[in-house]
Formats: C-alpha cells, structure tokens, sequence
C-alpha cells in the first residue's frame, strides 16, 4: 500500500527569489513530518526559516550556494539529520550545540569563512567524511582526534601550520587533503596513520620529506607538488603500494636509489627541479605509464630507460639532452612523446620501433634530419618540428645524407634553427600560434594526412590524459577573476538610474538555477585507485524517495 510517507521522502525546491517574503516555499513543511532530503541550492537564501528544523526526519539538508552568513542553533533539532551540505555561502562558525547532531556521518562546508571548530564538533563520533576546503582555518581542535571514524578529511587551502598529536587517533582515515596550507614540515602524526592511501601536500612550504613516510605502506597517492623539496629521503622506498608520486615544482637535485623499489608505480612526475640525472634503477618500474622530467638540467636519460615496456606518455621539454639512448625504441607502448626544447642534433634509428606513437614533438631542437626508420610509424598523427607550424604533420621528404649517404627524412623545416621568441612568426599569415598552442592543448584527438594517400582514412585517435584531481571550488585564479569583475560591477552601478532599475528587476524576476554539490569527491579522479568505500548517491529508485519540485508561478 502507498503511504504518504512513500511519496515526500525528498524534495527539491527549485527555485526560490530573492526579495519575496518567504524565500523557501512554504509547502515544503506541511510534510515536515516526512520529509527526509531537502535540496536548496543555488536559491539565494540569507536566512532559513525557523520551521525547517521542525523537520525532526531529516535525514539530508543539502544547500549550498547561497547566501547564509550563519548556521542557527536550531541545527541542533535535526537530530537524526545524517548528511549537511553547506558549502559556497558565508557562514563563520558551526554553532557549538552541532554536537547534538549525533548521526552526521557526511559534512560538506567548503568555500565559507570559517575560522575554527568549535569543541562541539569533535563529539560527532559518527562522522565519516569531512571536508573544509577553502576556509580560513589556522588550527583544529586538539581532540580532533575523537573523530575516529573518519575516512576522508579534507582541508585544502586553509591556514593550516600545524596538526593536533590526536590526529594518530584516526586510524580509519584513508584520504587526507592538507594541499595549500602553511605547512614548512611533514607533521610527525602521519607517520601513525597506517590506512592512508591518498595524501596531498601539494603547495605548501615543504623542505625536506623524512624517511619516516615509508612507514605508510599502504600509500598509493602522494602529492608533494610545489614545495621547496631538497631531498627525498631514500626510506620513500617503504611506500610499496605507491601508484602515483607527483614531485613536481621543487627543488629536487637527485632522486635515491630506492626509487627503483617503487615496484608498483605507474606514474612519476619530477619536471621543474634541477635534476642533472635520473637514476638507472628508475629501469626497475615495470609499471609505470607516465614520466615526466621536463625543465630540469638533464644531459642525457638512462639507458634503463628501455626497460619501461608500459611507458605510455614520456615528457622531457626544456633539458639539454644532445641525443637520446638507443634503448628508447624499446618503449614500444608510448603514444606521446615530447622532447621539445633541448639540444637533439640526430635520433637513433631505434625511434622507429616505437610504432604507437601518436603524438611525437621535436621542436625547438638542433635536428637536421630525421631517421628513415621514421617511416615505420603509421600511427604519428602529429609531428611537432617547430613551435609555429600551422599544421600538425608536414609530408616529409627522402634524401641521402651527403657525408654518409644514408636514407634520411626532411623538409623545408630542417635545419633546424635556434628560436628567438622576438622573431616569433608563424608559417601560415593567418595563424596565430598562441591561440593554436592552447587549443592543441585542449583537444582530445588529433587527425592528418599521409604522404601515401590515407586521406579517407579515420586517424584521429584519443590522447591520454592522467587527470589526478579537480580544483577546489574556487581557486586562486577564479577568485582574482571574480574581483576583477566586481570591480567593474561597481564602477557601473553610477552609470544611470534608469539602468540600475532595469538591472535590479533583472534580479527579481530572474530563474535561480539549482546546481548541486558534489559531496562525495571533490577532487581525486583516477582510474587505477578508486576508494573502496561508495559515497553514498542521491536515492532515486527508493520507494520511500519521490521528487517534487516547486516552481515560480
């Protein structure tokens, strides 16, 4: 039989205005004594109404995007409430009776000035995922660490320098997001923290990482990305699960040895240090599918460097490699290879084996030719000689070379010559070669023509991309864009009152769009690792479960 309840178990209120007396519509609470998810988003609401927290069912209240300056201690009511959206509005503190809350399991309010938790907060024994990104924390509660059941904490760009001892309490956490804080060294505790698997340090002002991470064994995610990362310890051995490090933007001279025992990753990134060399152990990662060693001090690459039969995309931009190993043709697997910027004067024949290239950037080098072993590649769908090419493939032609006479490849492109950024210019009058530079770096596939008539044929093929997180909400950059824009905003508002009106009625009568958050993941997203815990989604089959949406008249 249907019951009521089976029919109001959620509702969605989609749009709400500004400026009208009640700013949640007023049908919502005559099920307040079923109703159990309510979804405000993107509404405008400054303030909620009192009778929301007669809604003792609750057990969802999702409203992000709006214009709350602050959570009433009425909150404490929704005592079985299990999920609490907050995010994007400018709230500046939990009201201290949350703790009354005691089922939360699930709170999102990232991107609100909050300055610190109160002590409350730390009674929600039941909370499992917790994420304050982009607020203005400087410290946690020193008995944070009662939140022993959490699994995922995230605190991205905050104020953060250090982290409560407590926090070895969490021996269930298995994400932990400290990227853009104020952190100058690796916090002992993690050490203690023997579940986690992903960890991001990225953006803070690391020096130096201890060998005392390698006690994190079953670590497969580390960020240590923009720091000021000398040395690496060679204990980073002990990390036997890691799948992916990403070292980017330090201050790196040397990788250790140990590297090489890093047995199952499958994706290092080390470009923008000051290395002078890569290890020869680094031949010992089976696994790995990504490299990238660009703007380093690089002269030359491992011969071990063949040894990386799962390699699919290797960059090596802005070194000074004078000339590549021959056992690079034994990387038969990678598809995209970018070696531009450094000081190439020929390529092994070798090169010619490695028949799934797909995208392969030779530019701003001291080529003169190329091997005729180039003709083995059938699959090159773009060959890069130089940075302003209007084409992404250019036929090339045979010639003999006139010391050795062997059979070579050219075009009009070779020599190539030094490039100076003032005499900058395109190949094509109509091209722009910034705007091309971009847009090749957005598309997903590239297409060309061969010189043997394979015009009709489809090449056009997917370029990988290892996406490993999405931004925070509102990164630095938007939120400088945002002011830029307001700064406008304000100059206009004098420019009449007959437009001011005109805009304001605009806002009145405008449709509020609702947008949901995404609470369970707002950052990692990758193929190899995914948690093992399913965040829970939005009931849409339950019977209890219906959607009613409300709208303007």
């Amino acid at each position: 039989m249907t019951t009521k309840r089976k029919l109001i178990g959620r509702l969605v209120p989609c749009r709400c205005f500004r400026g009208e007396e009640e700013q949640v519509p007023k049908e919502i609470f005559s099920f307040e004594r079923t109703l159990e998810e309510l979804y405000l988003d993107a509404n405008q609401i400054e303030e909620l109404p009192k009778q929301l927290f007669n809604c003792q069912a609750l057990k969802k209240l999702s409203m992000p995007d709006n214009d709350l300056s602050n959570l009433p201690t009425t909150i404490a009511s929704l005592v079985n409430l299990k999920e609490l959206d907050i995010s994007k509005n400018g709230i500046q503190e939990f009201p201290d009776n949350i703790k009354c809350c005691k089922g939360l399991s699930v709170v999102e309010a990232s991107v609100n000035p909050i300055t610190k938790l109160p002590d409350g907060f730390t009674q929600l024994l039941n909370l499992t995922q917790l994420f304050l990104n982009d607020a203005f924390l400087e410290y946690l509660p020193a008995n944070f660490g009662r939140l022993s059941k959490l699994r995922i904490l995230e605190l991205r760009e905050n104020h953060l320098k250090t982290m409560p001892k407590s926090i070895h309490r969490l021996t269930q956490l298995e994400r932990l997001d400290l990227g853009s804080n104020e952190f100058s060294d690796l916090p002992e505790v993690l050490e203690q923290i023997h579940n986690l698997k992903e960890l991001w340090l990225d953006n803070n002002s690391l020096q130096s990482i201890p060998g005392s991470i390698g006690k994190l064994r079953q670590l497969r995610y580390l960020d240590l990305a923009k720091n000021r990362i000398e040395t690496l310890d060679t204990d980073i051995s002990g990390c036997e699960a890691l799948e992916d490090l990403l070292l980017s933007s330090n201050m790196l001279q040397h990788l250790p040895d140990s590297i090489g025992m890093l047995k199952k990753l499958t994706t290092l990134k080390v470009d923008d240090n000051q290395l002078t060399s890569l290890p020869n152990t680094i031949g010992s990662l089976s696994l790995l599918e990504e490299l990238d060693c660009s703007c380093n001090e690089l002269e030359s690459l491992p011969p071990t460097i063949g040894y990386l039969h799962s390699l699919r995309t290797f960059a090596a931009d802005e070194n000074f490699l004078t000339e590549l190993p021959r056992e690079i043709g034994n990387c038969k697997n990678v598809t995209v290879m970018s070696l531009r910027s450094n000081k190439l004067e020929f390529l092994p024949d070798e090169i010619g084996q490695m028949t799934k290239l797909r995208v392969l950037n030779l530019s701003d080098n001291r080529l003169k030719n190329l091997p005729f072993t180039f003709t083995k590649l059938k699959d090159l769908a773009a060959l890069w000689l130089s940075d302003n090419q209007s084409k992404a493939l250019i036929p090339l032609q045979t010639e003999a070379h006139p010391e050795t006479k062997q059979k070579v490849l050219t075009n009009y492109m070779f020599p190539q010559q030094p490039r100076h950024d003032e005499d900058y210019q395109s190949d094509s009058d109509s091209f722009n070669p910034t705007l091309w530079e971009e847009q090749r770096q957005q598309r997903m596939t590239v297409a060309f023509d061969f010189e043997d008539k394979k015009e009709e044929e489809d090449n056009s093929g997917k370029v990988e991309i290892n996406l490993k997180r999405y931004p925070t909400p509102y990164p630095e950059d938007l939120k400088n864009m945002v002011k830029s824009v307001q700064s406008l905003v304000g100059k206009s508002v004098h420019a009449g009152h007959g437009h001011q009106h005109q805009h304001q009625h605009q806002l009145s009568t405008g449709t509020a769009t609702s947008a949901g958050t995404n609470m369970e993941h707002t950052h990692l997203s990758k193929e190899p690792y995914e948690p093992p815990w399913p965040l829970p989604p939005k009931e849409v089959g339950n019977t209890n479960t219906f959607t009613e949406k409300y709208t303007h008249p």
